[in-house]
């Protein structure tokens, strides 16, 4: 048996958040998990290049709130709001066309991811499009360590590639580490994420670790009446 969980899931409760949040029973539970997913599918693939670090959802009884976490929130801005708007009305006509359960309100919110270089998804976006750049892959992935172990707070980063690396006959996988990533500590804050580069020769897998320290929680001071 294999015993490799996903650092997101391995640390859900303690130190991270579901992505999508809301209460539902029956059959409302069933419709509003699927259009979550196929929803947060669907913008993944249409913003892709926009630098996205996660898409959160939640719901109300009578509104559903969209968040779009980017380092660079000017590029679905756009100019005077006009590229929000229009985001907002495609998601609106791709929910009628899935049949999906609607709010009667939609919110879009756009947040600013204020270091970059320490998310994952981000990092791991930046990775490919070097790679589909046809960079040497040796190369990026050196010159993004070096970028993500500058931030403020990493600790640790580990990069591996796999697939036709550099266009060759057999796939293999290549790999680059630096610092820490310490899996199974529960209060190790690390982000992970796979990406994948689109190269005329077949697709490159990415997956990206990145330490950022560890979180401690506020010990609360009981007064003694």
């Amino acid at each position: 048996m294999s015993k490799i969980v996903h650092p997101y899931a391995h640390r859900l409760i303690q130190l991270r958040d579901w992505k999508s949040r809301w209460f539902a029973d029956g059959q409302k539970y069933v419709d509003f998990l699927k259009g979550d997913v196929l929803l947060r599918e669907w913008l993944e693939k249409k913003l892709r290049g926009f630098y996205v670090s996660v898409i959160e959802i939640e719901r109300s009884q009578k509104s559903t709130r969209i968040m779009i976490k980017t380092s660079r929130p000017g590029l679905i801005i756009g100019r005077s709001g006009e590229g929000a708007v229009k985001l907002k009305d495609e998601i609106m006509k791709k929910m009628e066309k899935l049949k999906l359960t609607k709010s009667e309100e939609l919110k879009l919110d756009i947040v600013e991811v204020q270091n970059p270089e320490a998310d994952a998804s981000i990092v791991g976006f930046m990775i490919a499009e070097g790679l589909e750049k046809r960079m040497p892959y040796r190369r990026v992935i050196k010159q993004m360590i070096e970028k993500v172990m500058a931030a403020r707070g990493v600790q640790g980063a580990r990069v591996v590639l796999s697939g036709r690396l550099g266009g060759a006959e057999i796939a293999r996988t290549e790999e680059l580490k630096k610092g820490s990533i310490p899996l199974q500590t529960f209060r190790a804050d690390i982000d992970f994420k796979r990406e994948k580069a689109h190269l005329p020769y077949g697709d490159v897998g990415i997956k990206v670790w990145i330490y950022r320290g560890e979180i401690f929680a506020d010990k609360k001071k009981v007064e003694k009446n």
